[in-house]
């Protein structure tokens, strides 16, 4: 079998016909119209299709997935090292995702460790309210722990990097 039909490539993918055609809008995979106007994928595109759902489960925008998958070669099915080039070129984004994901459970639980619960009027993290000045939105929750005194990180209260 050359060419899979959406159905043949659904089922061998385990992605729903609505994903792929969805893919096929974005420019993330390709197919080729019979003349009874049904589209005909590549067998490549199966492994084209199995990296973009890999590539999404590690939070990989659909943008540049779309932008790494257009580095592949057109004409043959991508090779361990072609997927390895591009992989790699992700992982100082991942590990940075990876450290922010893991500050802010460690924030997370030195805020409900430290048992005020109140960001705003916490005595020992934000006191006199001074994170207010810097703006809205959860500023101690985006760099440093709640209660520094608690955990023995972070810097002082108030400090330029909250």
């Amino acid at each position: 079998m050359t060419e899979l039909t959406v159905g043949q490539l659904s089922e061998r993918s385990g992605v729903a016909v609505s994903a792929l055609h969805f893919y096929e809008s974005k420019g993330l995979i390709t197919s080729r119209r019979t003349t009874g106007n049904q589209r005909r994928y590549a067998r490549d595109v199966l492994r084209r299709v199995s990296f973009i759902r890999l590539s999404q489960r590690v939070g990989i925008p659909l943008n540049d997935i779309r932008e790494a998958l257009a580095l592949l070669p057109a004409e043959r099915t991508p090779t361990r090292a072609d997927w390895a080039r591009l992989s790699a070129a992700w992982r100082g984004d991942l590990d940075a995702r990876i450290a922010r994901l893991q500050q802010l459970r460690d924030d997370l639980t030195d805020c409900i460790g430290c048992g005020c619960l109140s960001l705003q009027s916490c005595r020992l993290a934000n006191p006199g309210d001074v994170l207010a000045a810097q703006g809205p939105g959860p500023r101690r929750l985006l760099s440093t722990a709640c209660c520094p005194e608690f955990s023995g990180k972070g810097t002082a209260p108030g400090s330029a990097d909250r």
